[in-house]
C-alpha cells in the first residue's frame, strides 16, 4: 500500500530548524517579498552563536549558584552546631549550679553560696569545654579515617566502589538501568569520594576550628547559664541568705521558662498556635526540671547539715 503521507525532504527539515531557532519564516527562494523580511546567513549564525553563549552562561550560572548554595548550606550548617553546643552548655548550667546554690543556701551564709557556686562554675566550664573538645576531635578523627578509607577503596577496588553507589541507590527501588547509568557516571566522576562520604557514611564536613568552637561555645553556656542564679547573692547582706535566694528562684524561674520556650520553638517554629503550645511545654518541662533539682538539692542539703549538727 503506498504511502499517502509525502516524506520530509531535507528542505523541510531544515526550515523547520530554522523556525524554531530564530522564531522567522525559513526564506524562500522565489519570493522576493519573502526573502526581503527573511534573517541572512549572518544574523542566522550570529543568532546560534548567541544561543550557544547564552547556554553556556546558563550553565555556568547554574553553577555558580549550586556553588553559592553550598557554602550557605555550610555556613548555616556550623551555626546551627553552633547553637547546638549552646543549648548542651545553658542547658546545663542553668540547672546544675542553680540546685547547687539553691541547697548551699540552707547553710545560711551568703559567701559560702558564692565561693562554691563560683568555684562549681569554674570546674564545670571546664569540665564541660573539655568534654565538648574531646568528642569534635573524636569526630573529626572518625572522618578522616573514613575519608582514608574511601579514597583507598576507589583507588584501589573499582568493583568495590560501584557495588557501594548501588548499596546508595537500592533503597529507591530505581530501574535497573537508571541504576547502571547512574552508577557508571559516578564511577568515572571525580567527585565519587565525595558521594560516598555524603550519601553512604552521612558524615559532614568537618571544620578545621570545630574541636576549639565546640569547646568555647559549650564552656561559655555552662558559665554564663550557672552565673544567673549567683548574681542575688551579691547584693544582700552575709546572712540574707534567704532573701537572695527567693530572688534567685524568680530569675531561674524567668530564665528556665525562656530557654524551654526558645529551645522548643528553634526545632519546631515560632509562629502557629501549635509551636507555641510545644514552646509553652518545653518552658513548663524546663521549669518543673530545674524545680526538683533545687528542691532535691536544698533537702539533702538540710539533712546533712542536721546529721553533722548531731
Amino acid at each position: 500500500m503506498p504511502n499517502s503521507f509525502p516524506l520530509p525532504t531535507l528542505r523541510d527539515l531544515e526550515s523547520s530548524h530554522f523556525e524554531l531557532q530564530t522564531g522567522v519564516p525559513y526564506p524562500e527562494p522565489d519570493n522576493q517579498g519573502y526573502n526581503e523580511k527573511a534573517v541572512p546567513k549572518e544574523d542566522y549564525t550570529s543568532t546560534r552563536s548567541s544561543t550557544d553563549v547564552e547556554s553556556q552562561a546558563s550553565s555556568t550560572d547554574a553553577s555558580t549558584l549550586l556553588e553559592e548554595e553550598r557554602e550557605q548550606k555550610r555556613g548555616s550548617r556550623v551555626s546551627a552546631r553552633m547553637i547546638s553546643d549552646a543549648i548542651i552548655g545553658l542547658s546545663d548550667g542553668l540547672t546544675v549550679p542553680f540546685a547547687l546554690t539553691a541547697g548551699l543556701s540552707a547553710l545560711g551564709n551568703t559567701k559560702v553560696v558564692i565561693f562554691a557556686g563560683l568555684a562549681e562554675l569554674t570546674a564545670g566550664a571546664i569540665s564541660m569545654g573539655l568534654g565538648g573538645y574531646l568528642g569534635a576531635k573524636s569526630e573529626e578523627e572518625s572522618y578522616q579515617a573514613t575519608l582514608a578509607e574511601t579514597n583507598n577503596l576507589v583507588s584501589t577496588s573499582s568493583a568495590s566502589a560501584a557495588e557501594s553507589i548501588k548499596a546508595v541507590f537500592s533503597p529507591y527501588d530505581l530501574p535497573q538501568n537508571l541504576t547502571e547509568d547512574l552508577t557508571f557516571h559516578l564511577a568515572k566522576s571525580p567527585h565519587l569520594v565525595q558521594f560516598l562520604m555524603h550519601f553512604e557514611h552521612a558524615l559532614p564536613e568537618q571544620e578545621p576550628s570545630r574541636a576549639i568552637t565546640c569547646a568555647l561555645t559549650i564552656a561559655l553556656g555552662y558559665f554564663l547559664g550557672g552565673f544567673l542564679p549567683l548574681l542575688p547573692y551579691f547584693f544582700v547582706g552575709r546572712e540574707e541568705v534567704m532573701h537572695a535566694l527567693w530572688w534567685s528562684l524568680g530569675v531561674m524561674a524567668v530564665s528556665l521558662f525562656a530557654f524551654g520556650y526558645g529551645k522548643t520553638c528553634f526545632v519546631a517554629g515560632w509562629r502557629g498556635s501549635k509551636n507555641v503550645w510545644d514552646g509553652t511545654k518545653g518552658a513548663l518541662q524546663m521549669v518543673v526540671v530545674g524545680g526538683v533539682a533545687a528542691g532535691c538539692a536544698m533537702a539533702l542539703v538540710r539533712v546533712f547539715n542536721e546529721l553533722s549538727g548531731q
